[in-house]
């Protein structure tokens, strides 16, 4: 009776699947700091808060969720200096000089339901992803989170994957994401 018991519990480990959560993904800093300070313009920094009771503060701003992802492409896309070739933004000189310096910076307060920051999460990612599909598109007939996915899919013949990396790590440099989490704060 035993021997059945443990060949039924080696049968059940073995066929069971396990199922782990995605998460966010995220790069965290490097372990060691820069060797040299690096000087941010504040123009650079595009700020969103999160108050406890769900309100953002967009650059100083009370906005609507729904007016987040529009806002934060016409920061990302603006091409301030010029150095932007690709960019269809205004070219507002107070705005962001081009995508490479652009930073999102998101600071939340401690009491903020997690719904919440995670659909803001979302419209930021969400903006960046648009961007990119568009440059994906202009550059090689496709969206590019249909590139990464199919890159990401370890079911991807190699050579395949070898090819869609050049692709996806080019548009990518196009628009760094750039999301910095402040610390929260208790207000």
């Amino acid at each position: 009776m035993a021997d059945i018991a443990f060949l039924l519990l080696i049968f059940f480990l073995v066929t069971t699947t396990i199922e782990t959560d995605a998460g966010l993904d995220r790069m965290l800093p490097p372990i060691e700091p820069p060797e040299e300070d690096v000087v941010i313009k504040q123009k650079n920094i595009f700020t969103v808060n999160i108050n406890k009771n769900g309100q953002l503060l967009v650059e100083e701003e009370l906005t609507e969720l729904q007016d987040l992802r529009e806002k934060a492409m016409a920061f990302l896309d603006n091409g301030g200096d010029g150095t932007c070739n690709y960019c269809k933004g205004a070219g507002d000189e107070a705005s962001s000089d081009n995508p490479g310096k652009a930073i999102i910076s998101l600071k939340n307060d401690r009491e903020t339901r997690y719904g919440t920051y995670i659909t803001v999460q979302n419209e930021l990612v969400g903006a960046y992803n648009e961007l990119r599909n568009r440059e994906a598109q202009r550059l090689y007939g496709r969206d590019f989170t249909d590139m990464e996915a199919e890159y990401l899919n370890p079911e991807t013949d190699e050579d395949v994957r070898e090819e869609l990396k050049e692709k996806v790590l080019r548009v990518q440099e196009l628009f760094p994401q750039k999301l910095s989490e402040a610390e929260t704060t208790s207000n």
